[in-house]
């Protein structure tokens, strides 16, 4: 119903519902407001007149103001009447920028194939595993995660990645970023690889430290130069971006540098050259915190990882924790407990890795004689350029212009400029049937700017 407030002084134009009931009065008003078709300062009609304008009952119109008060759209003063009050402006809104086109191929690496996650297994291990929990298990939880998980982990890190664990050390995390955060809450001066991933010395930096570089060469990472450094960030087993594992002299020399070494086992399951290195911390449980997740093995979706700390830092780790997210969701983390126990997860790490390895050897086939390091691990390699060219961005460029994405070396150094130049190629990315003609488009953009492939 079509209402002019002229006659009492407001010249405002309503749309009434049919029967004028008061949800339909409240909304025409706030409507009225948001709009700035009804002014802040301007006066309302008295609830009698406007109750016998519309038809509406007075004690409706009553309650309908009494609403708009209480929200703060209106001010009502004894002998001044109900006015509008002072509302902000609306805010024009503004899109969000357009999600650009997914790529035709990605090679980009930092994820594995994600249409190979079990689905099959993680749904029966759900399953076996919600069916015996008591209900008690759906309220709060333990900030280090629940038992089950923690107890699992403990065996299977124990025995796969040689890492002496106890449930009781084991923090469960939302994933790596949350824990190397809770980790750098703690300290002041964190040495991290160069290079390395800038996300990660960006999360560090958020958590309230300095942030220092820690050269890596063919040996891999090299000790600290800088003397206050309390916590150093090593990507050990296979170190990203370049691929290279730390030599053995390095790995004694990190245990007794004196800063805690957080060890990023982000994909320690995967190597094709012979059975993979042991973590760090099975030789110096009190200086290591282990670091591993389910991102690279199951899915980054998942967010689910793991902290494997020294004594000391349990307490203040958990506390952090405390007050960051209280506790890790339960359901994915009872789920994975199943899968390790039943050694489903075993079954499934095995596939990936022949899988992988698979994808690595078809990569060094489709380039041939170029020059790919990082490949005994992991899921992605490093094309190195040759020092007269091309640079980093004409691959790129010619690659996008071909509808293939790839990673680069650049942005991964602490500073730029001088640095040597590559490519970063993820073969965990595609799927199985997109992966051989990402690999053609891959050599076309190499033969294309250089004469490696």
């Amino acid at each position: 119903m079509a209402f002019d407030w002229a006659a009492f002084g407001v010249d405002l134009h309503l749309d009434l519902p049919a029967g004028g009931r008061r949800a339909g009065l409240e909304r025409a008003l706030r409507a009225a407001i948001r709009a700035g078709r009804l002014a802040p300062g301007s006066r309302l009609p008295a609830t009698r007149a406007l109750a016998a304008e519309t038809g509406v009952a007075r004690g409706t119109v009553a309650a309908a103001y009494d609403q708009l008060v209480a929200e703060g759209y209106l001010t009502a003063r004894t002998g001044s009447g109900t006015t509008v009050a002072p509302v902000p402006p609306p805010v024009a809104f503004t899109p969000a920028a357009t999600t650009p086109a997914p790529p035709r191929f990605d090679l980009r690496p930092g994820a594995p194939d994600v249409s190979a996650f079990p689905t099959t297994a993680w749904l029966r291990a759900s399953r076996r595993a919600l069916a015996r929990v008591p209900a008690a298990t759906f309220d709060y939880g333990d900030p280090r995660g629940h038992v089950a998980l923690r107890s699992a982990l403990a065996e299977y890190l124990g025995r796969a990645r040689g890492v002496l664990a106890h449930p009781d050390r084991i923090v469960v995390t939302s994933g790596y970023v949350q824990a190397l955060a809770l980790l750098a809450g703690l300290h002041r001066v964190v040495a991290m690889e160069d290079p390395g991933l800038a996300f990660h010395r960006a999360v560090v930096r958020r958590a309230g430290a300095r942030v220092v570089p820690l050269a890596v060469d063919e040996s891999g990472a090299r000790l600290p130069s800088a003397s206050d450094v309390d916590m150093v960030v090593l990507t050990p087993a296979h170190q990203y971006p370049t691929g290279v594992t730390l030599a053995p002299a390095r790995r004694r020399a990190f245990a007794d540098c004196g800063a805690l070494v957080v060890e990023d086992d982000y994909d320690g399951e995967f190597r094709y050259d012979r059975q993979p290195v042991g973590a760090v911390q099975g030789v110096a449980p009190e200086r290591v915190a282990y670091v591993g997740t389910a991102a690279k093995t199951l899915g980054p979706a998942l967010r689910l990882g793991w902290m494997v700390l020294p004594e000391r830092l349990v307490e203040p780790v958990v506390a952090a924790k405390r007050h960051t997210d209280y506790h890790t969701e339960v359901v994915g983390q009872l789920t994975l407990a199943e899968m390790i126990t039943s050694h489903a997860y075993d079954r499934h790490v095995r596939a990936a890795r022949a899988r992988y390895r698979a994808r690595r050897d078809l990569l060094l086939a489709r380039l041939r004689g170029a020059r790919v390091g990082g490949v005994a691990a992991g899921l992605h390699a490093l094309v190195e350029l040759p020092p007269g060219g091309p640079r980093e961005a004409d691959v790129l460029a010619e690659a996008a212009r071909r509808g293939l994405a790839l990673g680069d070396l650049g942005s991964h150094w602490h500073a730029p400029g001088g640095h040597p130049q590559g490519i970063i190629v993820g073969y965990g990315t595609p799927g199985e049937a997109r992966y051989p003609a990402a690999l053609d488009v891959l050599a076309r953009v190499l033969r294309a700017q250089t004469s490696v492939a």
